[in-house]
């Protein structure tokens, strides 16, 4: 089993940056497929026909454990939904002790809900590791915290405490899950001007020691892991290394201008955000937003932070002016000392001066037509949804997380005979490589549990798992509700 968190960035590895996930316990396979291939690995036809009715009664009767929970949520829900939420809450007239209640109960469902589902809470090391990069977004963006409440998060962590928490858990939550890759083609010729200017002013900055005056903690600065590369590498975990390429660390001349470079950047594969408006004097704020987005570049996530400033100029930018606005003065000054001033000699360098302000205005311009863009995709193209839609999706990837953990566990412990809990998951583990080409860090504790309850495997005295016959543990489930209906609907059965 691999252990929580990341490991952190790398710097040299293999003269790569490159990042160390922990692998996670999402399967990340189709059921439908999942199951057909089981099946065609079984010998006997008789036996897939039992095995195909197994995985069925498997999903129905998951489905129906987790139903009234799920329904309890959704109703709970119901009553701070931005949209309808408030008139709900008026119309049956709960007193404000009584929602708060609610509201805490509707948070301790959807917490379990995302960690059934395989969410982690983003920690504020993983945060980090993620905004050290720059890779589209060239903007500072901070969140407006004033806008948002500071009460609702806070009282459901003093009563459920959780480590490693990030900074701003009092005032909105960051669930992660799954981990891709993104790659961009482009000149991205002003950028590259920006990089060698910025690469020279920060050498000025070095060498007069006001490097420290102008910048704090940037965002392109990397984060380095307090272990030892060597050390890092050496360690035996489940861990999933991706290559971040950033243009700020690729070779730059004057010649490469005018060359394409791909940059690439790992991405998160699924982000939900969860948050609640602040209250203002006249009402009380009760709506609790949960959105849920795709594929979002770890250094571009501040693009899903809830109610974002409006972005300014960077440190940079402002070194920028003020470096040359003392140059362009100096200049003109020096000029002016002399007996005869050559004005065209003063005149080219104001040019200068004005010049270099126009470009750097119009960069960061170009920046924010760039952040807008990015904001714009996030809405329309990266937002998957968001209120009881992400919810419903949450419920769902329950029950189908669950159902294969079930299905894949007891395949093997039917193709392989007894096993212990270690056994059975590397063999699962095995099984998903081979088959179908995916890693994953399976579930084996959960899986041996559903297993237990379903009631289709038996323990030995030294701890090894069996499982029964296929028709036997098809007798153990039973008919379920849904093969009645089936029946029912075809005419089998009188209504």
């Amino acid at each position: 089993m691999a252990r929580s968190g990341w490991e952190g960035m790398l710097h040299g590895h293999h003269n790569k940056e490159v990042i160390r996930i922990e692998r996670e316990s999402v399967i990340p396979v189709l059921k439908p497929h999942l199951i057909m291939t089981l099946t065609n690995l079984i010998k006997h036809s008789a036996d897939r026909v039992e095995f195909l009715k197994l995985c069925k009664r498997i999903e129905y009767t998951i489905r129906a454990w987790y139903l009234l929970q799920f329904e309890d949520m959704m109703q709970i829900y119901s009553l701070f939904d931005p949209v309808s939420g408030a008139k709900k809450l008026e119309q049956q007239k709960i007193s404000s002790e009584e929602v708060d209640v609610l509201e805490q109960n509707f948070l301790a469902y959807l917490f379990e809900v995302m960690k059934k589902s395989n969410f982690k809470i983003a920690t504020q090391e993983e945060i980090d590791i993620a905004l050290s990069g720059q890779y589209l977004l060239n903007l500072p963006i901070t969140v407006n915290e004033s806008k948002l409440d500071k009460v609702l998060f806070k009282k459901y962590f003093q009563t459920h405490p959780q480590d490693n928490l990030p900074d701003f858990h009092d005032k909105y939550i960051i669930f992660r899950r799954g981990i891709g890759i993104e790659q961009t083609t482009d000149f991205f010729i002003m950028e590259k001007v920006d990089m060698l200017i910025a690469r020279f002013w920060s050498y000025v900055l070095r060498i007069t020691r006001l490097e420290k005056l102008f910048y704090g903690r940037s965002k392109g600065s990397g984060t380095k892991n307090p272990k030892k590369e060597d050390e890092l590498e050496s360690e035996d975990y489940q861990d999933d290394v991706y290559e971040r390429i950033r243009l700020e660390k690729l070779p730059l001349r004057i010649g490469s201008l005018l060359n394409k470079n791909t940059i690439q950047e790992p991405t998160f594969d699924r982000i939900i955000v969860v948050y609640r408006p602040a209250s203002t004097k006249s009402k009380q704020e009760r709506a609790i937003y949960v959105k849920h987005f795709k594929n979002i570049p770890m250094a571009d996530m501040e693009i899903v932070l809830p109610e974002k400033k409006n972005p300014g100029l960077t440190p940079m930018d402002w070194v920028k002016f003020l470096g040359s606005a003392i140059v362009g003065l100096a200049a003109v000054g020096s000029s002016l000392d002399v007996d005869k001033a050559d004005l065209r000699v003063i005149g080219a360098i104001l040019s200068t001066v004005i010049g270099y302000f126009v470009k750097t205005y119009f960069t960061f311009q170009q920046n924010l037509v760039q952040y807008q863009n990015l904001i714009t995709q996030s809405m329309y193209d990266k937002q998957l949804d968001s209120g009881k839609g992400t919810l419903l999706h949450l419920c769902d990837d329950v029950i189908q997380q669950e159902v294969k953990e079930v299905i894949i566990s007891f395949f093997i412990l039917m193709e392989q005979g007894k096993a212990n809990r270690q056994d059975l998951d590397k063999w699962c583990e095995e099984l998903i490589k081979e088959e179908f080409g995916e890693s994953c860090n399976f579930d084996v504790d959960d899986a041996v549990q559903k297993l237990e309850k379903l009631g289709i495997v038996t323990k030995d005295v030294i701890n090894r798992y069996q499982c029964v016959g296929l028709k036997r543990a098809n007798e153990i489930i039973g008919t379920t509700t849904e093969e009645l209906v089936l029946k029912a609907r075809q005419g089998n059965t009188s209504p």
